[in-house]
């Protein structure tokens, strides 16, 4: 990650990180897939000193030389070919959100690029924001591509008041995750919503390793998390648009909300989540008692501070 050894990214090869990158990423895709399910034989037996595939096994599958593929799994990623990303995509067994993430690791390699500043805190535009608004029985949010909460209506506020309890502005999904102690009893499947939180993060960090944001996040989370260092070096990744998460509101108990995720396009890196419950399911009626329940505790955020704030950061 950007920052292991010069966090202010000055001094440094610029494409080193990436370098890196890619070869622990390659380097842990390999490990996964056994010369059985590539459909391979298995020369060595009790003397194969790898559990997965050998550099020379994978460019075998892909159609392309040993030491072009070790040259590209150190780094090297000059004039990389659709077919040959194509092929060790394929030798690999990548899914699109790994194959998505090998191609932003690739171009950043190719880049000379000086590492950016920390970028403006982003903003919801007023449009959205009455588009949240206006779904006034559907928990509804606006994320960032590290997890941050940007924007929410009402009821999206109530049903993640615990998130909304730590004064830091704005939430942050995977800092709740991982840093706070009520995450395990908020989220019934807290070992599936901390992957995903990882996995997101990690396709997030691919597209700019320079992100200053995102290197400070997973610097806080790595510092202060044993069990976000141990997924954090898994280095999974995963596209997560559609699902059930199940929850434990302290008001209302247990909810089962499916939910749906869509691309802004007008806003890079930002996302809306929306939340809804089955017809004439408890996770309804659940639901709609917290509307109520919103309806009359309208002060969640009113002892925070404000979006604008972030006191655990300093400006540039």
């Amino acid at each position: 990650m950007a920052g292991r050894n010069d966090p202010h990214g000055t001094n440094r090869d610029i494409r080193g990180d990436f370098r890196a990158e890619i070869r622990e990423f390659l380097g842990t895709r390999r490990a996964r897939v056994t010369p059985e399910q590539a459909g391979l034989p298995s020369y060595g037996g009790d003397r194969r000193r790898v559990t997965g595939l050998r550099r020379e096994e994978v460019a075998l599958l892909a159609g392309i030389s040993s030491e072009y593929y070790t040259r590209l799994e150190r780094g090297n990623a000059t004039g990389v070919s659709e077919s040959v990303i194509d092929g060790i995509a394929q030798a690999l067994q990548l899914d699109e959100a790994e194959r998505i993430h090998l191609l932003d690791l690739l171009r950043g390699a190719g880049t000379t690029r000086p590492p950016r500043r920390r970028p403006a805190q982003q903003r919801v535009r007023p449009a959205v924001q009455r588009v949240l608004d206006s779904m006034t029985g559907t928990p509804a949010f606006v994320l960032s591509g590290r997890g941050d909460i940007l924007a929410a209506n009402p009821l999206g506020r109530a049903l993640f008041s615990p998130v909304y309890a730590d004064p830091l502005r704005p939430p942050n999904n995977a800092r709740f995750v991982f840093l706070d102690p009520h995450a395990t009893e908020f989220f019934r499947d807290w070992d599936q919503v901390a992957g995903d939180a990882v996995a997101m993060l990690r396709a997030e960090a691919g597209r700019d390793l320079y992100d200053r944001r995102m290197t400070d996040l997973i610097g806080e989370l790595s510092t202060r998390s044993e069990e976000f260092r141990r997924r954090w070096a898994a280095h999974n990744v995963r596209i997560h648009t559609t699902g059930v998460k199940r929850l434990h509101h302290p008001v209302v108990g247990d909810l089962d909300l499916p939910f749906e995720t869509f691309p802004l396009g007008a806003d890079p890196s930002q996302f809306l989540l929306t939340y809804t419950a089955e017809p004439a399911s408890a996770s309804e009626d659940a639901l709609n008692l917290l509307a109520s329940w919103a309806a009359t505790n309208d002060d969640i955020e009113r002892s925070a501070p404000s979006d604008d704030s972030e006191s655990a950061e300093t400006p540039d």
